[in-house]
């Protein structure tokens, strides 16, 4: 009896987190304000030099928004991803979860390559060339 009425329960969750927009695995990100954010495709390459790139930003000294959608904040979460540091959704708002995936990812390139980058959760002019490359 308690099992049906557990299942009728997490029925009613879906429903409601179907039509508010959401989804069972929480594809769809929370915006800020009136302003709703999606998820963005991430298909990283690798050019014969050895440079990563997801396409939506080709440089190396923006930083990304923490409360707005930038190409750079896509560029980054996406390369994040790529490399195994989970920045949460891709929506382009480098937000809690991606700054602590950029910690983790500059703590990590402190310790294997022996560089100094502040571990500051920020991809900026110093973090941009190590996420842009799987190697030192």
């Amino acid at each position: 009896m308690s099992f049906s009425v557990t299942r009728r329960h997490a029925a009613l969750l879906l429903a409601a987190a179907a039509l508010v927009g959401g989804t069972a695995t929480g594809a769809v990100a929370a915006g800020t304000g009136a302003q709703a954010l999606t998820a963005f495709p991430c298909d990283v390459t690798m050019t014969s030099s050895g440079i990563l790139s997801a396409g939506y930003y080709s440089g190396n000294t923006v930083n990304p928004s923490t409360s707005s959608v930038t190409a750079a904040g896509k560029e980054a979460q996406c390369l994040l991803q790529y490399q195994d540091y989970n920045p949460g959704t891709v929506d382009g708002v480098f937000g809690s979860k991606s700054q602590a995936a950029a910690r983790s990812f500059q703590s990590n390139v402190n310790r294997v390559c022996k560089t100094h980058l502040d571990v500051d959760g920020m991809i900026g002019k110093e973090s941009w060339p190590h996420l842009r490359r799987l190697y030192c």
